[in-house]
């Protein structure tokens, strides 16, 4: 066939038509969409929808700005401003325009009465706090004089009642004067008094210290004791060496004693080292065969683990390939789907171009230029485009996009060809066992392998310990020998040391006596001698002090008679320090210059009148302004509360009435939208049935293509069938429009198109596609569709019913029609004289050209 040839084939696959038949409005929607190119349709009805979307976004943001705006003027109004309007809610979206105006606006008088109410309050309050601190200040001061004047007159009681208190520190004043006349002989006294009573003191102290044969001594008999202390205790010096020598022989002798234990305890431990050296070294010899073994049986588990951990890898391979194959097998699905969609958009468009090649032929025809087609030089009607005629470079878009859909197809057929192939190489290493088995297999041997390794490895740690036991043996044995000749030694040693101690202690005791050490009593007999000394030197100071003491108190008594004191005892008593008599001289003057300043301030006329007066009530005036402040401050703030609360609501009033302005044409523009938008696609209340604009526009088409199957199926059937179309109202609020029954005039009743047998649902299916071929002909023009392919189907008519409907094919032949037949129905061999005849052998398969007279 030629290419113009080709582009005027319709092709009727086995049983599309008869799906088409008994499908629902949707899938005869597709079909018919795609033959009558209703798309334009789909799209006003999308572009309504989302101009209906837009519109009502608009709407909602505009409604939100009304909301907040409601929102913010009910937080500013507060609680206490009242309205007789309801507030804007967005449940009731009928509130939101003039009456969300009227409500702002009686707030906002509201808000201004409210305003002027507290500025009068706080003018009034200004006025009284004003009154109030006048008070408050007249009885603060009332209240100072009379404290005033009261204070005077109790510290002045107070001095007065000190006035006895200050004669008796006159008289002292001028006693101490008197005293002070005789004070270097006093103080003289006074010196001897305090020596005589330390002379005293430290020799009653020296003597406490004494031994009892010498506490009734005088200092001469004292002296003499000291002398022979002395004597004795240089005899005893000389010995004090030799406890020296006692001490190292008592220490080499301990040292001697602990060098016997030691070798004693070293002879010991050599002993029971050696005695349990045996048993220690079999134990040992146990445990390295036990490690090497271990080791073996390391061996055989890591040989083990190699083997399981390569089949473990395969395993992972081969279940990644086969997760990868999944995705690769949809891959190849979407890859295959696309392609045939783009492959059959690419012969849509190239049979639409086909289709309107007579007006693209035209579009290039000049005037007096032969027809390409005719040879003509006129062209009295060329043939005019129709609406989105594609062109030449959209069927080569398509065609473009076609090529590389089934190059994609290819690659991702190769690539799960490529995954097949790895997953069955990995699959063959791995076996059929599952990748959890062989994990838990490997986890287990893994363990296995680690115990026998730690085992194994306490077989280096055992040859080094039998190594340090054979070096210990050694060593014991050395020791055992060397400590049992030191023993000997120091057993001798210790004798000879014992007997040297003894002799020496007997002649250290006898000089010792009762003290611990020779020195120790050399020591004692040392400190007596010093004691019996100071206790003779303070025995010759006491008498001095005595002595001393007795002519300096007749010369005290007598200065003290001369300046008019009875005895030395008052003289003393009278006579003051420097400091302690300028103090006194102090506290008199300050007594009188306080008496003086009182006394002129009880004498002040201002605060004698005041103190005439009741007693100020200073704490009810300071009440009083107090709360008088608390009330201006309270009306200060309403006011300034009430003047911000005012202009925030003026200004938020100005917004929402503009906002409320924006509201209104949104709504209605969303009104109109919206309704649009549901009328196109069969959403409106007021609509019969629930169909949309290209259901609509396609229920007309469908109507067309009835009528012209009817032509069809009214010979087929012998008159008894006639399809019709149906728009009523779907089960469920399904879309509605493109209904399809059939009437049998046999019952008069319609029926739905599911319910026809085999053989009726072909010839009414062959009917619809003869029906759709002349009105899509119709619609594209005119051009005709020459050639008719028909995929199988005749297997399910009766004798009868088969020869009717070839009586209709062949009606299609008298019209200039090609009809072809795919079938392998015999009856059909006698009915078409020209075939071409498919035969398969192992080979391949052959077709031949076979005619009746060849037969």
């Amino acid at each position: 066939m030629s290419r113009d040839q080709f582009c005027q084939v319709v092709l009727l696959p086995q049983n599309d038509f008869t799906k088409f038949l008994h499908a629902d409005a949707h899938g005869r929607r597709e079909l018919l969409g795609k033959l009558f190119r209703t798309g334009r349709f789909s799209a006003i009805e999308r572009w309504l929808n989302d101009h209906s979307r837009t519109t009502e976004k608009n709407r909602d943001a505009a409604r939100a700005d009304v909301l907040r705006l409601a929102e913010r003027i009910h937080q500013a109004a507060g609680g206490d401003l009242t309205t007789q309007h309801t507030a804007p809610t967005p449940d009731d979206p009928d509130t939101l325009t003039e009456p969300a105006h009227a409500w702002s606006q009686d707030l906002l008088h509201a808000g201004h009465t409210d305003h002027a109410r507290t500025l009068q309050a706080a003018t009034t309050a200004k006025e009284n706090l004003a009154a109030q601190q006048s008070l408050e200040a007249a009885a603060r001061e009332l209240h100072r004089q009379q404290a005033t004047y009261t204070s005077a007159r109790q510290q002045l009681d107070l001095l007065h009642e000190q006035t006895p208190h200050q004669n008796a520190l006159v008289q002292r004043r001028d006693q101490a004067r008197r005293a002070q006349q005789a004070a270097p002989l006093l103080h003289a006294a006074d010196t001897a008094a305090d020596d005589h009573t330390r002379a005293q003191r430290a020799e009653r102290t020296a003597r406490e210290h004494l031994l009892p044969e010498h506490k009734d001594l005088d200092a001469g008999q004292l002296q003499t004791a000291e002398q022979r202390l002395r004597a004795e205790a240089g005899a005893l010096t000389a010995l004090i060496p030799e406890e020296d020598t006692v001490r190292k022989l008592t220490t080499e002798l301990e040292h001697t004693d602990a060098e016997r234990q030691d070798f004693a305890t070293q002879q010991r431990t050599a002993q029971d080292w050696l005695e349990a050296e045996p048993t220690q070294r079999r134990s040992l010899e146990a445990r390295r065969e036990a490690a090497r073994q271990a080791e073996e049986e390391g061996h055989r588990h890591h040989s083990a683990l190699d083997s399981l951990k390569t089949r473990l890898e395969a395993a992972t391979r081969r279940d990644t390939h086969l997760a990868k194959i999944a995705t690769a097998e949809q891959q190849l699905t979407d890859a295959q789907t696309t392609a045939g969609q783009t492959g059959q958009a690419y012969l849509t468009i190239r049979r639409r171009r086909t289709d309107g090649m007579a007006a693209e032929l035209a579009a290039t025809l000049t005037d007096n230029t032969p027809c390409p087609v005719c040879g003509s030089c006129t062209h009295p009607s060329p043939a005019a485009p129709q609406d989105g005629q594609p062109t030449r470079q959209d069927e080569q878009d398509a065609e473009a996009r076609h090529e590389q859909a089934k190059t994609t197809q290819e690659a991702a057929a190769a690539v799960l060809h490529g995954l097949r192939e790895q997953a069955a190489t990995a699959n063959g290493e791995a076996g059929d066992t599952p990748l959890t088995d062989l994990q838990t297999q490997h986890t287990t041997l893994t363990a296995e392998l680690t115990d026998a390794l730690d085992r194994a490895a306490d077989q280096g740690t055992v040859q080094e310990e039998l190594l340090t036991l054979d070096s210990e043996h050694t060593a014991q044995t050395q020791q055992h020998s060397t400590a049992t000749a030191g023993l000997s030694a120091r057993n001798a040693h210790y004798d000879t040391l014992t007997q040297q101690l003894t002799e020496l202690t007997a002649k250290l005791t006898a000089a010792r006596g009762t003290h611990p050490t020779v020195a120790a009593h050399t020591d004692e007999l040392t400190r007596t001698a010093e004691r019996l000394k100071e206790t003779a030197e303070t025995s010759r100071t006491l008498a001095t002090a005595v002595q001393s003491l007795t002519h300096r108190t007749e010369q005290a008594t007598l200065a003290a008679k001369s300046q008019g004191f009875d005895t030395l005892a008052l003289a003393q008593q009278a006579l003051l320090g420097d400091e302690e008599l300028r103090a006194i001289e102090e506290e008199i003057t300050q007594w009188r210059e306080a008496c003086a300043a009182h006394t002129a301030v009880l004498d002040n006329p201002e605060l004698q009148q005041a103190a005439a007066q009741p007693c100020a009530d200073l704490d009810t005036a300071t009440a009083a302004r107090a709360a008088a402040d608390d009330q201006h401050a309270a009306a200060a703030a309403a006011a300034s509360a009430a003047h911000t609360r005012s202009q925030a609501l003026t200004t938020l009033a100005t917004d929402l009435g503009a906002a409320v302005q924006r509201l209104e044409p949104l709504e209605q523009a969303h009104l109109t939208a919206r309704h649009l938008a549901e009328l196109v696609t069969g959403n409106s209340p007021s609509a019969r049935v629930r169909m949309q604009l290209e259901a609509y526009v396609l229920a007309a088409r469908l109507e067309e293509v009835v009528i012209a199957a009817n032509t069809r199926l009214h010979l087929m059937s012998e008159g008894r069938y006639t399809l019709s179309h149906s728009d009523h109202q779907a089960a469920r609020g399904a879309r509605s429009g493109l209904g399809l029954e059939i009437t049998d005039s046999w019952t008069g009743r319609p029926r739905k198109t599911d319910t026809l047998s085999g053989g009726e649902s072909f010839f009414a299916s062959l009917s619809l596609a003869l029906g759709l071929a002349d009105v899509v002909t119709h619609e594209a023009g005119g051009n005709p569709l020459d050639t008719l392919f028909i995929d199988e189907g005749f297997g399910t008519l009766d004798e009868d019913t088969l020869h009717k409907v070839l009586d209709v094919l062949d009606s299609l032949r008298a019209h200039d029609r090609t009809v072809g037949v795919i079938s392998h129905v015999p009856e059909l061999r006698r009915r078409i004289t020209h075939r071409l005849h498919v035969r398969k052998d192992p080979s391949g398969s052959t077709f031949a050209h076979l005619t009746a007279a060849a037969e």
